[in-house]
């Protein structure tokens, strides 16, 4: 930690101020709202309620059952009672981020400093979202324009990748507050960034003014955050909110020297000769005399910093590497672009060396800044930098049944080099192993990011470009246990597995087809009429004893109604076919649960998401 000079008389005292300081400015920066209660919030109507559970009727509208407990925090309106809720803080600049559960029918939304709104709303299944869906900034209002035009300036999500009734989803809103001078508005509110359960939905949208339903028409620095409460069911649980509403640090007295060569360490700057020394008012790269291909630049300053606390450095460096130091010590080594370090407020001595040793590379040079009650901003010449060696998205759109062959790489379970994505023009596409004869991953939204295959000599993989559920590792899909207390098989030795590809029907869709343990298999796999899951049915012929299906694997597998299951915390829907008459199995394995189903001629079930 670097600290101010102080006599060891007062050290003791001054650390524990700074304790005190830093502790109290994390809180006020981050903070998980307390929902162990309704003390977060003013005056709670007697629609909001602190629940330990909730679920939703997947068929019955506007429909939130709730157990006692805390945790989550339930909106359930009724004609006698729906009010917003507004929290006790109020902020400017702010992330916030949260799961939420919206009733099968139910409308809601969250409206940064109760006047622009980011829309919740049960869109399951629908194929072109519009403002008014979920995650869609919600449109302007005017009543003194003709029917058919009150309503204006909405922006629709780029792409709909929201879930079922009654599942948790996850939402990430970056806010910038309007900025005002002498009371005059400089700048309009921005939606920095919107993610809905892990996609990115909005980006960098000014806000000209507040959306409809705004608490107030005139625009403020700052204010309540509010969660609108009388139109429908609604669920909310770890809700995080970051406040950046402090001084940014900034630097000061910034010098240069260059030095030509190539340098990938830090040299010894008394035994080399500098080629060019000047002072500059920011670091930049914008310099005239820099040498054609290889040098190292040395800044030095004074870095001023407002708030104490743990601050958060991050360099780009095109075509080599950098260093930063701040009173003397290494924040910032080679070869690693990101650092932290604790500051007191004060003037620090600060420095920034940037070696380019890649003689081809254009030079470009950043230096972001993120801390206590501060967003991640860029410290040094945004002019300086250049464009990144990126390549354009090479993005694969399904507008027809599609296949596209490639490796996909599994957030747990590692490589898929036999897999086969299968997309459709419903935006429901999945991920086939045939190595195992599992579905590896489902996901909702836009089809394939093939970047990473087809970017000049690529690597061979694609990923899912919308919202994806994952299935754990891969494995076999059908097994043979000698009781229900046998370990799945953890390969493909001594089953006989042996895939025999896939065949198309009429419309371009893939049926897969293997043997495993002398059976025949066909695995088909088809997205729902209604674009709300996967019906997936599998067919055995010269079946034997003692086969079973693992449909799922999971920490969490609860049956809500008959042959109806809420998987992994509430994350999907698994419905088995009324038809089936096997009766499924629940049991623990190495800690996890799984689904298992015996299988003599049929097995079909839905996959609800």
């Amino acid at each position: 930690m670097i600290k101010v000079p102080v006599t060891y008389s007062c050290m003791l005292k001054t650390i524990n101020i700074f304790i005190s300081v830093l502790c109290c400015q994390y809180l006020v920066a981050q903070k998980q709202l307390d929902l162990s209660s309704l003390s977060d919030f003013k005056n709670a109507g007697a629609n909001w309620h602190i629940a330990g559970d909730v679920n939703a009727d997947l068929y019955k509208e506007d429909t939130l059952i709730f157990s006692n407990g805390k945790g989550i925090l339930v909106n359930v309106p009724n004609k006698d009672a729906r009010n917003d809720l507004f929290t006790i803080f109020k902020h400017g600049d702010l992330d916030i981020e949260l799961d939420y559960m919206m009733a099968k029918g139910s409308n809601s939304g969250i409206y940064l400093q109760g006047r622009y709104e980011i829309q919740l709303l049960d869109s399951w299944g629908v194929l072109n979202p519009r403002s008014g869906d979920n995650g869609g900034i919600y449109e302007r209002w005017d009543d003194s324009k003709p029917e058919g035009q009150k309503g204006y300036a909405g922006i629709a999500p780029r792409q709909n990748v929201s879930s079922a009734p009654g599942l948790w989803q996850h939402l990430k809103i970056a806010f910038q507050a309007p900025r005002f001078e002498g009371g005059i508005k400089t700048q309009n509110a921005k939606i920095l960034k919107v993610e809905l359960n892990g996609i990115l939905i909005q980006e960098n949208v000014s806000m000209a003014g507040p959306t409809r339903g705004t608490v107030n028409n005139n625009e403020v620095s700052t204010d309540a955050l509010r969660i609108q409460g009388d139109h429908g069911a609604v669920a909310f649980r770890n809700i995080i909110v970051s406040n950046y509403d402090k001084i940014k640090p900034s630097l000061s007295g910034i010098a240069l020297t260059i030095y030509k060569g190539k340098f990938q360490n830090e040299p010894d700057y008394k035994t080399i000769k500098a080629i060019t020394q000047k002072n500059l008012p920011t670091i930049t790269t914008n310099i005239a005399g820099l040498p054609d291909n290889e040098y190292l630049i040395r800044y030095t300053g004074t870095i001023n910093v407002n708030e104490p606390g743990e601050y958060n450095f991050n360099t780009y460096t095109a075509g080599g590497s950098g260093i930063v130091k701040i009173n003397n010590a290494p924040v910032i080594v080679l070869n690693n672009n990101k650092g932290s370090v604790n500051l007191q407020q004060g003037d620090w001595p600060f420095e920034l060396i940037y070696t380019k040793y890649v003689d081809w590379a254009k030079s470009s040079l950043s230096l972001n800044i993120s801390g206590p009650g501060i967003r991640e901003f860029t410290i040094s010449d945004v002019t300086s930098i250049s464009a990144t060696n990126e390549a354009d998205p090479v993005l694969i759109n399904a507008t027809e049944n599609s296949i596209l062959r490639s490796f996909v790489d599994l957030p747990v379970g590692g490589r898929v080099v036999h897999g086969v994505n299968v997309g459709s023009p419903e935006k429901i596409h999945y991920t086939y192993d045939m190595d195992k004869g599992m579905v590896v991953q489902l996901w909702r939204g836009n089809f394939l990011d093939a970047t990473p295959m087809w970017h000049e000599r690529g690597d061979g993989s694609s990923k899912a470009a919308g919202a994806a559920l994952y299935f754990g590792k891969p494995m076999l899909s059908i097994e043979k246990l000698a009781d229900t207390n046998a370990a799945w098989a953890a390969d493909t030795i001594g089953t006989g597995y042996r895939p025999n590809g896939y065949v198309l029907d009429e419309k371009d869709r893939p049926t897969f087809k293997y043997t495993i343990y002398g059976a025949t298999v066909s695995d088909m796999t088809r997205v729902s009429e209604n674009g709300q899951g996967i019906q997936r049915e599998i067919t055995i012929l010269n079946g034997i004893p003692n086969l079973y299906v693992r449909v799922a694997g999971a920490n969490s597998i609860t049956e809500i109604s008959k042959g109806l299951y809420l998987i992994n915390d509430k994350s999907y829907y698994l419905k088995m076919d009324n038809s089936s008459d096997p009766k499924p199995l629940i049991r623990e394995q190495d800690g996890q649960k799984e689904l298992l189903i015996p299988i003599q001629n049929k097995l079909s079930y839905a996959i609800l998401f």
